[in-house]
């Protein structure tokens, strides 16, 4: 889609869409007032009737209005508030991408210089926009005899205030598509089935992201050198399955580094990649049990914000380790009560054979410790406790580093895929106690989420680490049953940020 900044009069602008915006109980914006005296009145006269009020992310759409060159004129509710929140102007967004792209509009124009936003300015706008637009545009068909049909709308353009950077808007939409399609990246991997998104399948796109990229090189581990490593915990979980193991390692080294000087250490993410979850001996309920194919969310947000990172080509060096595996019953399966040993040395009490996740994650943060990072973020669909917890808003974050955390939780708000902290207290791990190991897999039936970051807390004693469980922000359930590519937003303000 190609973007621009225009700073034309919206009266004047020939297009097959111009977006103007209105605020609650009618109030035009400065650009809604020259249409409006443009087509002679005609835009106060169709509000009277009462088909729309200008309410927070409502929208109208008009065809051939009079005095006006563009062939539509959508109109969108921005509310009754003087300045928009981020999460306001993001409803407002959202609304008019579904708009736009419903229509068979091929190019648009947004007249929203005077939009009035509170803690944001336009070159947020347009990053933002653009990131909706990818969002929304994605459908999934992979799987289905009929394919979605592209939108119609190819281009897009932004009106702003006076003395905006053309530079700077140009490079905030392509930040934004960068997101938007990383987000769409996460969401097709996590929405592919379990017979076609296998732990090779990861390791294959991941092969694939690196191909003609300088920046990026991946390796895969297979399970006889995973092996040989000692990772007996991961290996634990692939061992009921046909489908072999696979730990994917993706090194990006973007960072400016001079002739014969030492790199940075890198930022780390690691990526839990459960392609189907069965719960293995420990036998999940049949019921829903198809959802668990999203428990590679994690995996598949991580392979996202790396697709984006190459996209943006951003200045920052960054490991990124899936740890892919599917857990199925069967006579060589790991069963309750069984001891392994992790890569750390540590041994392991498994008395609960669902509890997987966080199996395999604690073998790729010890291989992790190898490139010395500056900072660890792991992401998994660890735990049913953080769904009841904070249901599918927001997602729950653990960390042996409080700095990392508000930095953190600072970036949720930024891009608007929010985390929120929980206790990790030495008075947890206590539960984790187990008369056969070093430490058991679970640690009882209170504090769910708390004693997994315990468990993963175990092995990342060498870092700074932060911990997100997105079992219930990964993917929706229901009638819109599918994943949300989260936290890739989140992920990419963070190593954007870190990259300045």
């Amino acid at each position: 889609m190609k973007t621009a900044l225009k700073t034309s009069n919206p009266v004047r602008l020939v297009t097959d869409c111009l977006v103007i915006a209105v605020a609650a109980k009618n109030k035009f914006s400065a650009e809604a007032k020259e249409i409006d005296i443009a087509s002679g009145k005609r835009l106060a006269r169709v509000l009277e009737n009462g088909d729309f009020d200008g309410s927070l992310g409502t929208s109208l759409m008009l065809q051939g209005l009079e005095g006006v060159k563009a062939k539509r004129v959508l109109l969108v509710g921005c509310g009754d508030k003087a300045k928009l929140s981020l999460k306001e102007a993001r409803k407002l967004l959202v609304s008019i991408a579904k708009s736009l792209l419903s229509s068979q509009a091929k190019d648009a124009h947004l007249a929203l210089a005077s939009l009035a936003l509170a803690g944001a300015d336009h070159y947020w706008l347009a990053e933002r926009l653009a990131q909706e637009l990818e969002d929304a545009s994605y459908s999934y068909s992979t799987t289905k005899s009929t394919k979605a049909k592209a939108s119609a709308l190819k281009s897009i353009s932004l009106a702003a205030p006076k003395g905006t950077s053309k530079a700077k808007i140009d490079t905030a939409f392509a930040n934004g598509v960068a997101t938007g399609r990383g987000i769409n990246c996460a969401k097709e991997l996590g929405n592919l089935p379990g017979n076609i998104c296998t732990p090779t399948y990861l390791a294959q796109q991941a092969i694939d992201l690196a191909k003609g990229n300088r920046t990026l090189t991946v390796k895969v581990l297979s399970e006889k050198q995973m092996a040989r490593l000692g990772m007996g915990s991961l290996l634990s979980v692939s061992a009921g399955s046909s489908q072999e193991a696979q730990l994917i390692v993706m090194e990006y080294k973007g960072a400016k580094v001079k002739p014969k000087a030492d790199r940075p250490a890198p930022h780390m993410l690691v990526g839990k990649g459960i392609t189907f979850d069965t719960g293995g001996i420990s036998l999940k309920a049949g019921a829903a049990m198809d959802e668990m194919k999203f428990d590679m969310c994690g995996a598949a947000s991580v392979i996202g914000t790396m697709a984006a990172v190459v996209e943006m080509a951003l200045p920052i060096d960054i490991v990124a380790i899936v740890a892919a595996a599917e857990n199925m019953p069967s006579g060589k399966a790991t069963k309750p009560g069984d001891v392994v040993t992790s890569m750390s040395g540590l041994t392991i009490e498994i008395l609960n054979t669902d509890a997987e996740g966080r199996l395999v994650l604690c073998d790729a943060l010890t291989y992790g410790e190898r490139y010395k990072p500056a900072s660890v973020i792991d992401v998994a669909t660890l735990t049913g406790a953080a769904v009841a917890t904070f249901g599918s808003h927001v997602s729950a974050m653990l960390s042996n580093d409080d700095a990392l955390a508000a930095e953190l939780s600072d970036c949720g708000s930024a891009s608007l895929d929010q985390v929120w902290q929980l206790p990790l207290h030495d008075e947890y791990q206590h539960l984790l106690d187990s008369n056969f190991a070093d430490i058991a897999n679970i640690g009882g039936p209170r504090a769910g989420t708390i004693t997994a970051a315990c468990f993963l807390s175990r092995f990342t004693k060498k870092f700074k680490w932060a911990h997100l469980d997105i079992a219930g922000s990964a993917w929706n359930s229901g009638a819109a049953k599918g994943a949300t590519g989260r936290p890739v937003s989140l992920l990419l303000e963070y190593l954007r940020r870190k990259a300045a």
